[in-house]
């Protein structure tokens, strides 16, 4: 007899490790079954170099939400975070610009570009605050089917439109980010390039967008959507990422969880419309009446499920799904950090740039995705370095540090050769930024692991290494996220649920996907009752 449980959860990200540890506090027998060796997804720590610890996808802790962390308990089992300073920029010429969380810090650095802008920033921060505070709220609603197709799909649509009803005079502002680009949007208020590139780095960051694509707004903003107010702040997690994960797991299991690694799927099993169960790649089968995927939806319901189970429909809206990703990362074990020329501590006001954004005007940025749009690696990438081991003397040997560079734009897949053959070519683009900022900053690498978008969706099943699942634009968010009609966590099959970033409310290391998906399991399993 198959081992039967009253819940399983596929792959043990961050989500699916929170959608599970949900589920067991509230009783439900659950099991959370992770194809590789360690928990965490694109939230791991691993020692690549020996005695280096990589936080090999995720790098910063910035959207985990206070909730998730409160109701878990995640302090008790080890969860600390260690502080990033403000972002530093350096520009061309020695120059630099700061970005900072304190409005009249930020103003004091925008001064220096220009007094107009400096002077609006603070009407500009309350006027997108307004709107990421709405954000906010969508954050932990179940999106509605506007479609109206029945009589519920009615009812919780009315309800929603009536709960948000005084959102109405700020629809524009909404619409606005959702449609315009980023250079476009900020450009209604700041005329420095300098300015205008702090704010839409972000549109890039995991995204096959520049500054002046349509829609890149709204990824500007997806990135201020953490809430960090009593929730330990954000920064770097001391231990890496994996920290994170590994204290969801531990919360999870004092609760009863059960969590098996080296445990790849192979199908999801069905029965007369129903989901029945999960078949390993080893031919072992575990029975349950919930399935939970926190895997990609194209993996889901295109790899693990027979097509002839799905609506047609609904299957060419998972195949048209945009994953196309740019995006890579280069973890580094270095004999000294990254020394900025243009970084005076006594002038920025704190020791060293931990957090730092290299991409110093809106053309540096749009020309890094020209390339990747025609099929090429940008011949100057943008980069953001972060060094934990400054702050976490756990990631790196004593005297020795942790770097990890990410940028953009490397694409999936080339227009001439193949990364196997032009993986050293975006190591040495990379580095020739480095060492233009950082002078020398190259020639004290020990070690270094590169990761192009194939290696990334090798190693944590995201199709063509999207760090969001799938691109954030306006088609693909709220009720279309991953698809119309099936954007509440449910699918085409009675009790198959979704509980990863191909959900509402995306990607990030937020974990408010695997909670809102437990609140709806949990709701479905109370009314079958």
């Amino acid at each position: 007899m198959n081992p039967k449980y009253d819940a399983i959860i596929i792959g043990g990200g961050h989500n699916g490790l929170t959608c599970g540890a949900y589920l067991a506090r509230a009783g439900v027998k659950t099991l959370v079954l992770e194809r590789r060796h360690v928990v965490g997804g694109a939230a791991v720590t691993e020692e690549v170099v020996p005695g280096f610890k990589f936080s090999v996808f995720s790098y910063l802790m910035s959207l985990l939400h206070p909730r998730v962390i409160a109701d878990l308990e995640l302090a008790r089992y080890g969860y600390k975070v260690l502080p990033a300073t403000d972002m530093f920029g350096p520009l061309p010429g020695d120059d630099y610009i700061v970005f900072s969380d304190d409005v009249a810090r930020t103003q004091r650095s925008f001064v220096r570009f220009s007094r107009k802008d400096a002077d609006i920033y603070p009407q500009f921060d309350r006027y997108l605050m307004e709107s990421v505070s709405i954000m906010r709220q969508l954050l932990h609603e179940t999106p509605p089917d506007p479609s109206c197709r029945d009589w519920r799909a009615f009812r919780e649509t009315a309800a929603f439109l009536w709960k948000y009803r005084r959102v109405g005079g700020k629809l524009f502002r909404l619409i606005d980010l959702l449609t315009m680009s980023a250079d476009d949007y900020l450009a209604e208020w700041f005329e420095s390039t300098h300015i205008r590139a702090v704010l839409a780095y972000y549109c890039g960051i995991g995204t096959f967008a520049g500054p002046k694509s349509p829609g890149s707004a709204y990824v500007v903003m997806h990135h201020l959507l953490g809430e960090h107010a009593g929730a330990g702040g954000w920064g770097f997690v001391q231990g890496g990422m994996g920290a994170i994960t590994q204290a969801i797991a531990m919360s999870g299991a004092a609760h009863g969880l059960t969590v098996r690694t080296g445990a790849e799927v192979a199908a999801i099993e069905t029965r007369d419309g129903r989901v029945s169960g999960v078949t390993l790649t080893d031919g072992s089968r575990y029975d349950a009446d919930i399935v939970a995927s926190n895997v990609s939806a194209k993996l889901t319901f295109l790899k693990f499920l027979e097509r002839g189970t799905l609506p047609a429909e609904f299957v060419r809206d998972i195949e048209t799904y945009r994953t196309f990703s740019t995006a890579f990362k280069i973890n580094i074990a270095c004999e000294r950090l990254p020394q900025y020329r243009a970084f005076d501590a006594a002038n920025c006001g704190f020791a060293y740039p931990t957090y730092t954004h290299i991409g110093p005007t809106i053309e540096y940025l749009e020309r890094a995705y020209d390339d990747a749009k025609y099929g090429d690696m940008s011949q100057r990438p943008f980069v953001t370095p972060v060094t934990p081991s400054f702050v976490d003397s756990t990631v790196a040997p004593p005297g020795k540090h942790v770097v990890h560079l990410f940028g953009g734009h490397a694409p999936h897949t080339l227009k001439e050769g193949d990364w196997n053959s032009r993986r050293g070519e975006l190591v040495s683009r990379v580095m020739a930024v480095m060492d233009e900022f950082a002078p020398g900053f190259s020639s004290g690498i020990i070690d270094m692991q590169v990761l192009t978008p194939p290696d990334i969706e090798a190693a944590i099943g995201s199709p063509h290494g999207h760090i969001f699942h799938g691109e954030l634009n306006v088609d693909q968010l709220f009720w279309s996220r991953p698809a119309p009609h099936w954007a509440d966590y449910r699918s085409p099959i009675r009790g198959l649920y979704q509980c990863g970033s191909s959900a509402h409310p995306g990607g990030g290391v937020g974990g408010v996907v695997g909670r809102n998906a437990a609140r709806e399991i949990l709701r479905d399993r109370r009314a079958r009752r």
